[in-house]
């Protein structure tokens, strides 16, 4: 049996278009998100309330740590506040050197030489 020929220019004209859109699909891939800054080497102890709605800073650039104020829009934007909400009122520990594998919780990550040997962030005053 013999394939019509206009079935390997259908097959050709689809692999073309294929080719063109997973080109143009490769291209336009987001930036990766940046790097969060680290404005503190110590956890946050924070006293919370049951039911309340929280936002963590995951990007370092908030001057109300450890807590969001909006300031990765301008100083990092794609990233993004985590925001939780605790089932009871509590006392957590949470991560100001944003390298926690547990957010919002500190795991003890700034406690790696990583963290040990970086300069922390301070906000500039015009932020």
């Amino acid at each position: 049996m013999t394939i019509p020929s206009c079935c390997f220019w259908m097959m050709k004209t689809n692999m073309k278009e294929m080719m063109k859109l997973l080109t143009v699909r490769m291209c336009t891939l987001p930036p990766e998100p940046p790097e969060p800054v680290i404005p503190s080497k110590k956890p946050f102890k924070v006293d919370v309330i049951g039911g309340k709605r929280y936002s963590w800073c995951s990007c370092g650039h908030s001057r109300k740590q450890p807590f969001c104020d909006g300031a990765h829009r301008s100083q990092a934007p794609g990233l993004s506040p985590l925001r939780f909400v605790p089932e009871r009122d509590a006392t957590l520990w949470l991560c100001g050197c944003k390298r926690t594998r547990t957010p919002p919780h500190c795991d003890g990550s700034h406690k790696l030489d990583l963290v040990v040997s970086a300069a922390l962030h301070r906000p500039a005053e015009d932020a």
